[in-house]
């Protein structure tokens, strides 16, 4: 069994600076999305990722996937956005047991008028503090990081039908 390689002083305060950064800006960001849109997070990310389809539309379980989330989870949060004019839900025209999350044109309008203030939110908080140098570097470690972690995630099990 391997002795516990412990975080030395430098590591320790890069990943607790790390965490401590991420749970501020998260915050910040979702504090100013939901002030100046109406929107939280995930009703963004539903929302930016319906939007950046050529149809405006996904299969639940990809969304699922993508926003790391349950399909049930997931269901139950498009719900809400249902009932609030933003998406509704259409059976899959390739597997009856499947459902198609669809943008619809209210929340077309939702994420156009989220977007410009959210894009500006993140560089005042985040990428204007950074340099060009620790851009290039942040966006080769995140990705070295989500490619790892992304080889050693296990795939859900199928069960049941989608909602």
């Amino acid at each position: 069994m391997e002795a516990t390689r412990w975080l030395d002083e430098r590591e320790d305060r890069a990943w607790r600076g790390y965490r401590r950064m991420r749970r501020l800006l998260d915050l910040e960001l979702a504090r100013e999305l939901t002030q100046d849109a109406g929107l939280s997070e995930p009703d963004y990310d539903v929302l930016s990722d319906l939007s950046e389809t050529p149809q405006g539309r996904l299969r639940l379980s990809e969304l699922a996937d993508r926003m790391l989330w349950s399909r049930s989870r997931l269901s139950h949060h498009l719900t809400r956005m249902q009932q609030r004019g933003l998406v509704t839900r259409e059976e899959c025209p390739d597997d009856a047991r499947g459902a198609m999350v669809v943008l619809t044109p209210a929340g077309r309008d939702a994420i156009a008028t989220a977007a410009p203030g959210h894009v500006t939110a993140v560089r005042q908080h985040f990428l204007d503090l950074l340099t060009t140098a620790e851009v290039e570097a942040l966006g080769a470690f995140t990705h070295r990081v989500v490619d790892h972690l992304a080889q050693n995630r296990a795939p859900r099990p199928r069960r049941g039908p989608e909602a």
